[in-house]
């Protein structure tokens, strides 16, 4: 048995014995992060155009690829990751919307952002049923992944290291973002 394999096998035993952390997702919601959830559509400017269906959107690969960048569709489509550091979004604090770069879908508010100092645009919440997450193994040690309800684009992955209310850290590739100013920046 090789070295990959052993280590492998060794993090699939422990998590299945439960040494393996994992998010936790408390059941009650704190009335900060409540208002958060029931005002996000305030967060969008009073002519925005864009679709907030939760319809599913089919399209080829090749329609994905014409429609986006190189590196969005890297990470969109293929479950990339952009480099630290690498997007403006991770700087964006003005008030707004940060919607999914594949369909414009709106993800996160400005409300909902942190500085996590790790190089890629953070969140300690999500707009509610806008996302759904599944358990990644790509670097053999479990991960929970989150792409965009309606277009499935991946954005990101979720950790526990994030600030209260949530203590969740929603990290997020800013290609795969597109940033709407609200009315009052």
């Amino acid at each position: 048995m090789n070295r990959r394999r052993f280590l492998a096998s060794a993090l699939v035993v422990t998590g299945g014995l439960g040494l393996v952390p994992t998010i936790q997702k408390g059941n009650t919601m704190s009335d900060s992060e409540l208002t958060i959830h029931q005002n996000w559509q305030s967060y969008l400017p009073a002519d925005f155009s864009g679709s907030l269906s939760l319809e599913p959107i089919k399209m080829s690969r090749d329609e994905w690829r014409d429609k986006l960048s190189s590196a969005a569709f890297d990470v969109l489509r293929k479950d990339g990751t952009e480099r630290p550091g690498s997007s403006p979004l991770d700087n964006q604090h003005d008030r707004g919307v940060f919607a999914c770069a594949g369909c414009g879908l709106p993800l996160f508010t400005s409300s909902m952002k942190f500085d996590s100092g790790t190089g890629w645009p953070s969140f300690f919440t999500h707009i509610p049923g806008h996302l759904t997450t599944k358990k990644d193994f790509k670097l053999i040690w479990p991960r929970t992944e989150y792409h965009c309800t309606r277009c499935a684009g991946h954005q990101g992955h979720v950790f526990d290291d994030g600030p209260q209310p949530t203590k969740e850290r929603w990290c997020n590739n800013g290609v795969a973002l597109s940033f709407i100013p609200s009315d009052s920046a």
